[in-house]
């Protein structure tokens, strides 16, 4: 009755909750940091900070070809589906691998970032976070990596681009590592601006000389923290973005770079994903009717993946 009555009243709708458990099914191995368990602390998060009143949930659905298409060419489709076996697991590279469950989790997590799209342009939502997995932004045009199939952000981008007619999309990214598949898929596209932080040098060991005058990056030095990150934000991303005027802004939604996630050396805190967000929602307010898609990336230390998202996920709700 709450949810109801919330959505009746905004008239925008509530944030969308993007996820299906197809994406629970993708399996890289035992102790693999990229497992099924990261969605689930992030339901169980919001459960226990009774937020998904706040929340319209909805299913993924599986992306087509065409919308693939517009960011991987058909070869490069067909290598994945190629790879992906019957039983046991494929590996595509050495920190990524294929189960029997990853093509269809894969193209959940695509299609979810379409349906988001969808929704917020169709003002069926006011904005929209895609808990979903495998993550996206190391996935190059032709090219896996970095736990990464398809580069989820890129094909909703696309999608807006094409079915929108969009002309100015911006791509926020805090994840610890570089969204470099991003980067190469968008580098020439004046109709898209990346802004980025990540901890260099790191994987993947790029992203400190942009490949075109539309990303602008700020590589971090291990142990960098709160102070390091608002400055960034405030004094470039805010900064372009203000310039650019986005009509659209998506969010590569990495919370690997926690202070508690051992698996980088960043130092943040939920205090700097809500922050951030607020800014962003700002912008987002000022600039383009409030239109934010949200798309998990990394982030393995369960507890504070799980408090990070619920942080991120409780201003957009609440915005």
């Amino acid at each position: 009755m709450l949810t109801w009555l919330k959505s009746h009243l905004t008239g925008g709708g509530l944030t969308a909750f993007i996820s299906h458990s197809d994406c629970l099914q993708h399996n890289m191995g035992s102790g693999h940091p990229e497992c099924p368990e990261r969605l689930v602390a992030i339901k169980d998060q919001l459960m226990a900070a009774q937020l998904f009143d706040s929340l319209q949930e909805v299913e993924a659905p599986l992306v087509s070809e065409q919308q693939l298409a517009r960011v991987h060419p058909p070869h490069y489709v067909e290598y994945i589906e190629a790879c992906s076996p019957s039983v046991g697991t494929f590996r595509v590279d050495p920190d990524t691998a294929m189960c029997p469950g990853t093509l269809q989790a894969a193209r959940r997590a695509a299609g979810a970032v379409v349906k988001a799209v969808d929704m917020v342009c169709n003002k069926e939502a006011p904005n929209a976070f895609c808990s979903i997995r495998p993550p996206g932004h190391h996935a190059e045009s032709a090219r896996s990596m970095g736990f990464c199939f398809f580069n989820n952000i890129a094909v909703g981008i696309a999608h807006a681009l094409s079915c929108y007619k969009l002309q100015r999309i911006a791509v926020v990214d805090f994840d610890v590592h570089h969204g470099n598949g991003t980067e190469e898929i968008f580098r020439d596209d004046p109709r898209v601006m990346m802004v980025s932080i990540f901890q260099h040098p790191f994987f993947p060991y790029s992203g400190d000389q942009p490949l075109g005058a539309n990303m602008h990056h700020v590589p971090l030095k291990a142990g960098s923290g709160s102070r390091e990150f608002r400055e960034a934000v405030e004094y470039l991303w805010l900064p372009q973005l203000e310039e650019f005027k986005p009509e659209m802004i998506f969010i590569s939604a990495g919370f690997d770079a926690h202070r508690e996630d051992d698996m980088a050396s960043l130092a943040l805190t939920e205090a700097d994903y809500e922050w951030v967000t607020r800014k962003l929602l700002q912008l987002a307010a000022t600039h383009c009717e409030g239109r934010i898609v949200s798309v998990l990336e990394g982030g393995y230390d369960l507890s504070a993946l799980g408090r990070s998202a619920a942080a991120h996920i409780k201003v957009l709700s609440d915005g």
